[in-house]
């Protein structure tokens, strides 16, 4: 026996599903920008930092005094350039020497603010407030031009990572809400920031961000979670999971009656899963859907179903 439900259709809010992670909103590396031996004791991974707090320090070596050194022939240029001056408007002095004064003391300010920039050089600080994500240099350690001090990781507000077909790509809006659950049956809300220009080429999917604050810091970096994107409301089936089946293309879809009393195939989309079935499009507002036999008739075969009530 075939039975078969009327079903109309409904608005509702659809939901582009994605498979995601978490991903930290920001994740630098610090690096030495000179040399020097590390003479403060290391922070421990994990640990707490506020934007500009002190990393790694750096002996400053014979720095102290090459910044004196600059500022003692700073002043001495400056004397010999007000004197080039003074005589240049008396007439004692020619303009190239004045000129000359001119540009030793443009290259000795140069030379101060080259030692000063040494010594800020010194101290690495943490860029944005955060987390460690390694411990700080050894205490005692050379570091060169480039080697790391730390890594310091930003986890509020925090990014939901997904990847889109580009079928489905046209149904994003930057802003569009969005809910996220994680492995760990959290669920969090956000806001999409982030679509992407261009496909992977490999995949031929988008890359969307969603981002989420996360204020309590409970939520990591590179968690997995399923993220819902609200896009446009669409009119939709709600028909049980046992209604649908394939054709002989492989295709998912519904066998309806038709105003023939016949039976025929209907290929759908899933816009939505819930508890009592899925949210599907592709059908007319007015169906009348086989929720069981419909793997035991064939397109245009004649049917003579008994009606169910519909699930909605």
């Amino acid at each position: 026996p075939v039975v078969a439900m009327h079903s109309t259709a409904a608005e509702i809010d659809a939901g582009l599903v994605l498979r995601g992670r978490t991903e930290a909103v920001r994740v630098v590396e610090v690096r030495a920008e000179t040399s020097g031996r590390v003479i403060s004791k290391p922070l421990r991974k994990g640990a707490f930092v506020r934007e500009g707090d002190p990393l790694c320090q750096l002996d400053p070596g014979t720095r102290h005094a090459d910044l004196s050194e600059a500022e003692a022939r700073l002043a001495e240029a400056r004397i010999n350039y007000n004197a080039a001056t003074k005589l240049a408007k008396e007439g004692f002095a020619s303009s190239t020497r004045e000129a000359s004064a001119r540009a030793q003391l443009q290259s000795a300010e140069a030379a101060v603010e080259r030692a000063r920039r040494e010594i800020e050089r010194l101290t690495m600080r943490a860029p944005f407030e955060g987390y460690l994500e390694s411990d700080t240099a050894e205490l005692g350690l050379l570091l060169q031009p480039g080697a790391s001090c730390a890594t310091v990781i930003q986890l509020d507000p925090i990014k939901m990572v997904g990847f889109v077909p580009e079928k489905e790509i046209d149904r994003v809006r930057p802003g569009a809400p969005a809910r996220a659950r994680l492995i760990t049956g959290r669920e969090l809300a956000g806001t999409v920031s982030f679509i992407a220009r261009s496909s992977d080429p490999e995949t031929r999917t988008f890359r969307v961000e969603v981002t989420i604050p996360n204020p309590d810091l409970a939520v990591r970096d590179g968690q997995t979670a399923e993220i819902v994107i609200a896009t446009a409301a669409t009119r939709a089936h709600l028909v049980p999971s046992s209604a649908l089946t394939l054709d002989d293309e492989g295709r998912l879809g519904v066998r309806v009656v038709d105003a023939d009393s016949r039976a025929r195939f209907v290929p759908l989309r899933v816009v939505r899963d819930t508890p009592r079935g899925f949210w599907v499009t592709g059908l007319p507002d007015e169906a009348d859907v086989i929720v069981v036999g419909q793997e035991y008739v064939t397109d245009g075969a004649p049917v003579l179903p008994s009606f169910k009530e519909a699930t909605q």
